[in-house]
This record gives structure tokens, sequence and C-alpha cells, in this order.
């Protein structure tokens, strides 16, 4: 049985997944797929700024930022 898919926002730094799906605005969903964020994407949190906000994520070679608010909306099992 697999666990519930969760925002990457909570994936701790160090910690790696898979995406499963978007949960956000059309205009959103259209700016985080374009940065790679598809289904069976792994992806990892690499470090954070420190106050926590934002992250940075590597996936598919690169590694990119994004705020709290924006990973909310990636949903991801925690592999």
């Amino acid at each position: 049985m697999s666990l519930p898919p969760v925002p990457l926002s909570e994936l701790p730094v160090g910690g790696r997944a898979v995406v499963v799906g978007l949960d956000a605005r059309p205009e959103l969903a259209a700016r985080l797929t374009a940065l790679g964020f598809l289904p069976a994407t792994e992806v990892w949190c690499r470090r954070r700024a420190p106050l926590g906000d934002p992250r940075v994520y590597e996936l598919r070679g690169i590694q990119l930022c994004l705020r709290r608010s924006e990973a909310r909306r990636v949903l991801v099992e925690p592999a």
C-alpha cells in the first residue's frame, strides 16, 4: 500500500520523491510543467535558504529555486 501524495514543500532537505501531479491554477501549472515537474519525475530537495524559503530542488539535471507557496502545489510520493 502506497502513502498518499504530499506537497513538495514537505520534503526534507536531502529527501527524494517522485512527482505524481499538480494542484495549481492553470497559469502556475503551465509554469511548473515547463520547468519539468511532470508525473514520474524524480526530484530532490538539495538545500534551503537560511530562513527556510525558498528551497533548491534538483530534477532532470537542473537545480532551481521554488518558494514554499509554489512547491506546495507540486504533489509527490516520497521515495
